[in-house]
């Protein structure tokens, strides 16, 4: 049975990193919302995310590399990216990275669902927010008070 173009897009954006957590890829993310033969639809995970370009340009580069170099890369901003599209394996990929994914199924309800971080490195809920600006504007600064280190945390959006 021969695999199909999408199948195959599919298959080479899987290995395409995110430039800002290289653990995890942009499928894993969510950050790809379709995939066809003539284009591949993205969405940032912030509107004004710097790493844009930079997304756009490693797609191109992997489709290109790959004999897609036809396929368009199209983004899209509604609806807006929402931390529900991380993958499963994309949130386990980053508690193992050092960051702490945000709730499943926190999505809009971000305020609410803020106390619940579970610290990626020794698994307590003991755990508080120290600044909502982290690393990145996806990510805000948190630390835990049982091991008392500090990590990043995915924001609930």
């Amino acid at each position: 049975m021969a695999i199909s173009d999408t199948d195959r897009i599919r298959a080479i954006l899987a290995r395409v990193p995110d430039p800002e957590i290289p653990a995890v890829s942009v499928l894993d993310l969510g950050i790809v919302r379709e995939i066809a033969r003539d284009a591949v639809t993205i969405t940032p995970t912030y509107t004004g995310c710097p790493a844009t370009i930079a997304i756009k340009q490693s797609i191109r580069a992997a489709l290109d590399a790959n004999g897609f170099g036809d396929t368009a890369i199209e983004t899209t901003l509604s609806p807006p990216w929402s931390t529900d599209w991380i993958s499963d394996e994309g949130r386990e990929k980053l508690r193992a990275y050092g960051i702490a994914p945000p709730p499943k199924g926190a999505g809009a309800a971000s305020l609410k669902n803020q106390a619940a971080a579970e610290c990626p490195r020794c698994g307590s809920s003991n755990t508080e927010e120290l600044s909502r600006f982290g690393s990145t504007p996806c990510k805000a600064l948190w630390r835990c008070k049982a091991c008392v280190e500090p990590f990043d945390r995915f924001k609930c959006h």
